[in-house]
């Protein structure tokens, strides 16, 4: 078996590298978190398994038509005591006509159901921004990899992904961004999320029995000072909430 020994510049580079690394943020997980119900409970989840120290929240600004979602983030990243970082992507959308985004026009009072019948069955709704998951879990996988964390975490769910409503909340969309993940980053970093097969009622539940802080939270499209409670999210929150016996913390 061959040794190697060090010459003293050899020596200099390893231990200035090995001092960067020790330095370095290690961490365990890189959780997306919007500010909304699904990425607070995703971020409880993340924090009950590693301990706040091993997890940092990120959040993405995409040119959305409010800041209310991201004010709630920064509330859920203090309360849970995690490194929170914010970055900013919202010229990529510059070219999308979505409605969620700033000065795009109204968004449907309807709920998820109604507007799926009326395509058929199945199809995107008009709030879906184009690729925006992908986007933001290739953000969030880049930054991960560059803090040593070997997993990135997101809140998708049943509900967003029925129909294609969503079509980046599907499990078929998860698997392939895991693998694409893994492959792209020499397996350094994956892919995962929890709430993938559960339905709105049952994220709300898991988060229940977390004490998730919902009252922290922002789900409506529109940005006023209380929830307009007639967008496709809204509709969807306030039955998740009905289904558990509690009174929803935003409409109080």
């Amino acid at each position: 078996m061959e040794c190697y020994i060090l010459n003293g510049l050899g020596k200099r580079l390893y231990l200035s590298w090995w001092k960067t690394y020790q330095e370095a943020i290690i961490l365990k997980a890189v959780v997306l978190l919007s500010g909304g119900v699904d990425s607070a409970t995703c971020l409880a989840m993340a924090v009950n398994s590693y301990g706040n120290d091993e997890v940092t929240a990120l959040s993405i600004h995409y040119g959305q038509k409010h800041e209310k979602e991201i004010e709630c983030a920064r509330k859920l990243a203090e309360y849970y005591k995690v490194k929170h970082i914010e970055h900013d992507v919202s010229s990529v959308m510059d070219f999308s006509s979505c409605p969620l985004l700033k000065d795009r026009g109204e968004i449907e009072h309807k709920s998820y159901a109604e507007q799926l019948k009326e395509k058929g069955g199945e199809g995107t709704v008009d709030t879906y921004v184009p690729f925006r998951n992908g986007l933001f879990l290739s953000v969030a996988t880049a930054i991960a990899l560059s803090l040593y964390a070997s997993e990135v975490w997101y809140g998708a769910h049943l509900d967003d992904a029925a129909g294609r409503a969503y079509p980046d909340c599907t499990s078929e969309f998860v698997d392939s961004m895991r693998r694409a993940i893994l492959e792209g980053t020499a397996y350094q970093v994956t892919l995962r999320a929890p709430l993938i097969f559960f339905n709105k009622a049952g994220v709300v539940e898991a988060g229940l029995r977390l004490d998730v802080p919902y009252q922290y939270t922002w789900s409506c499209y529109e940005g006023g000072d209380k929830p307009c409670g007639e967008c496709g999210t809204c509709l969807d929150r306030q039955k998740a909430f009905e289904l558990n016996g509690v009174k929803d913390p935003a409409m109080r």
